[in-house]
C-alpha cells in the first residue's frame, strides 16, 4: 500500500489542523514569541517543519491543561528542555493564589511522573511509569506525542510496549539504533531504485518481528488489558479538536523523507503485508 504524499514542510493551515488549533492561534504564538516564525518560501508563505510541529503539540497540551500562554512562554524562556520549562512553570504557579490551584495540580502531575511524559495521557504514562530514568529518549517521547495525536491514547499506550521492550533488551535497542542510522542515510543522494533499500527494508521487517515476539513473551499485552479495565470510566472521551483520518494526519505531518526513504517505508509495509498473508514464512526472513 503506497504512502500518501509526505511533505517536508507544511503550510500554516495544515500545521494548525494537525495540532488541533487554528492559523490565527499560531500567528498569535509567533507574535508573543512562543513559537519561532519560520522563513517564507519562494511563494511568500510560511512553512513548518517537524520541530515546529512538536513545539505546537507541546503548547497545545500545556494550554489544554489550563496553563495560560503567558505562563507557558515564561516556562520556555531561556530553558534548554521541556523538563526545565516545567520546573520553572511550577515555581511561577506556586507563587499565585488559590484561583490557579487547578493549574498547579496539572503541573504537579507532570512532576510526579518524573519526566515530560506527564504531558501525555494517563493511559500512556501508566504504561511507562516504571521505566528507569533515561530509558525513554527524547525522540521516543516525540514519537508517542505524534502517535497519540493520530491514533489516540490507546494507540500510544500500545506503542509504549515497544519502548518498554527496547529499554529492557539492549541488543534490540542496539539494532534499533543501527537501523535508524541506516535509514537516516536514505537521503536525496540515493536513488529510490537502489538495491540497498530492499535489503534494509528486509532487515527492518526482521527487527520488527523480533520486537513483536519480545512483546508477546513479556506479557505486556495482558498488562495493557488490565490497564484498560482501570480506564473504563474514560471510555468514549475525545480530545478537544476535530479528529482526522490516519492518512489525512500523516499527510499533514512533515517529515524530511527523500524519495528513497519513502520507497523504503513502502517496501517495509509491503513486506509486512506479505508476511501476514503467508503464515508459514520464516520470521527471520520476514
Amino acid at each position: 500500500m503506497p504512502l500518501p504524499a509526505i511533505p517536508r514542510r507544511v503550510k500554516i493551515g495544515d500545521a494548525a489542523a494537525f495540532a488541533g488549533t487554528t492559523p490565527r492561534a499560531i500567528r498569535h504564538y509567533h507574535a508573543i514569541g512562543l513559537l519561532a516564525e519560520p522563513e517564507r518560501g519562494s511563494d511568500d508563505r510560511r512553512r513548518y517543519g517537524y520541530d515546529d510541529m512538536i513545539r505546537l503539540l507541546w503548547i497545545r497540551r500545556m494550554a489544554d491543561a489550563g496553563i495560560s500562554l503567558d505562563d507557558i512562554h515564561a516556562a520556555f524562556q531561556g530553558t534548554t528542555g521541556i523538563e526545565q520549562s516545567l520546573a520553572r512553570l511550577e515555581e511561577s504557579l506556586a507563587s499565585k493564589a488559590a484561583a490557579i490551584e487547578a493549574q498547579r495540580a496539572a503541573v504537579n502531575r507532570l512532576r510526579e511522573v518524573g519526566s515530560p511524559l506527564g504531558l501525555l495521557s494517563p493511559l500512556v504514562t501508566g504504561r511507562l511509569r516504571d521505566l528507569p530514568p533515561g530509558a525513554l529518549r527524547s525522540a521516543d517521547l516525540d514519537t508517542l506525542l505524534v502517535t497519540e495525536r493520530i491514533f489516540g491514547p490507546l494507540g500510544a499506550a500500545t506503542q509504549a510496549d515497544r519502548f518498554i521492550v527496547l529499554a529492557n533488551h539492549p541488543e534490540l535497542r542496539a539494532e534499533e539504533d543501527r537501523l535508524a542510522e541506516a535509514e537516516a542515510a536514505l537521503d536525496d543522494t540515493m536513488s529510490p531504485d537502489d538495491p540497498r533499500i530492499e535489503d534494509l527494508a528486509a532487515q527492518r521487517c526482521v527487527h520488527e518481528t523480533a520486537l513483536a515476539a519480545a512483546i508477546e513473551r513479556s506479557g505486556l499485552e495482558e498488562a495493557l488489558n488490565v490497564l484498560l479495565d482501570r480506564e473504563d470510566e474514560h471510555a468514549g472521551e475525545e480530545e478537544d479538536g476535530a479528529r482526522m483520518s490516519v492518512m489525512e494526519a500523516i499527510g499533514k505531518m512533515p517529515y524530511d523523507f527523500s524519495p528513497a526513504r519513502i520507497r523504503y517505508e513502502e517496501r517495509v509495509i509491503e513486506l509486512f503485508h506479505s508476511a501476514d498473508q503467508d503464515g508459514d514464512r520464516d520470521p527471520r526472513t520476514c
